[in-house]
């Protein structure tokens, strides 16, 4: 599989292991059974040849609830990814997880630039059948069948032959998705000593993940190591971005060493 080092801001490398192309497709197969099994229930609860006769042949009603009944699948890979930090359900299985190519969560603009950008990998021939249409062109069926394909094939394609296995809508959002091979691990490295007594000061903590912690441990020790306090300054505002905290420490070591206490409490304590 191929890896991934990142040099963060404050230049600490971090090393992840991408997510592999069969990985991906096994999560979007995993994803589209659900899309599907949604779809089958929907349609047998909902018979849409009564819907018309209750609404007196109105189509337009019949239309408009077809399309709320579509919107939980059309939106399902961009709610789900902001729900669940990076993973659809189909990704959850499979362990991989969409990260920003700085190493820290994705912002909410990130994934909607992500998932908007769906129809330029996987539906680039609409746009182009539409145009094909509109110009009228010999053979225009074998062509559209040829678009489809090839639609079909591009963010497959990007994902095989870009260094850092990105389809379209990654590259734009600046995100890549990783293998979460190392989960336990992970856990291990953002552990802190805590007191039995301990009482957190900072609830808004949970708002970061377990990769945002390691990041900012790793880059905490180094910055500590060497008196970087510009550092410092740099990972407390980026922390006070992230979660909305107002620091309530007169310096950055204490602010930062509380964060990394109180997240420790809330995942690991309760």
């Amino acid at each position: 599989m191929k890896t991934l080092q990142i040099k963060t801001a404050q230049n600490v490398n971090i090393k992840f292991t991408m997510a592999s192309v069969g990985q991906r497709l096994l999560a979007f197969g995993a994803d589209n059974v659900i899309k599907f099994a949604y779809l089958y229930i929907v349609y047998r609860v909902f018979n849409f040849a009564a819907l018309e006769k209750m609404f007196n042949g109105d189509n337009w009603t019949v239309q408009a609830i077809s399309v709320l009944v579509l919107i939980p699948v059309t939106f399902y890979s961009l709610y789900t990814e902001i729900l669940l930090d990076g993973q659809t359900i189909g990704k959850k299985l499979l362990k991989i997880k969409v990260i920003n190519e700085d190493g820290f969560k994705p912002s909410i603009s990130d994934y909607i630039m992500r998932w908007f950008l769906r129809i330029v990998d996987f539906n680039l021939f609409i746009l182009l059948a539409i145009y094909i249409f509109s110009v009228g062109m010999p053979n225009e069926d074998l062509i559209v069948v040829l678009l489809f394909i090839f639609g079909k094939m591009v963010g497959l394609l990007l994902i095989l032959f870009t260094k850092k296995n990105q389809r379209f809508g990654d590259m734009i959002a600046n995100t890549v998705v990783i293998y979460l091979k190392d989960e336990a691990k992970f856990s291990d490295t953002i552990l802190v000593n805590l007191e039995n007594e301990y009482v957190p000061t900072y609830p808004n903590v949970i708002k970061l993940s377990d990769n945002d912690v390691r990041i900012i441990k790793e880059t905490f020790k180094n910055a500590k190591k060497f008196n970087d306090f510009k550092t410092q300054i740099k990972l407390r505002s980026k922390i006070q971005e992230v979660t909305g905290i107002v620091s309530l420490h007169k310096s950055d070591t204490e602010f930062i060493n509380t964060v990394l206490k109180d997240y420790n409490y809330y995942t690991q304590k309760m």
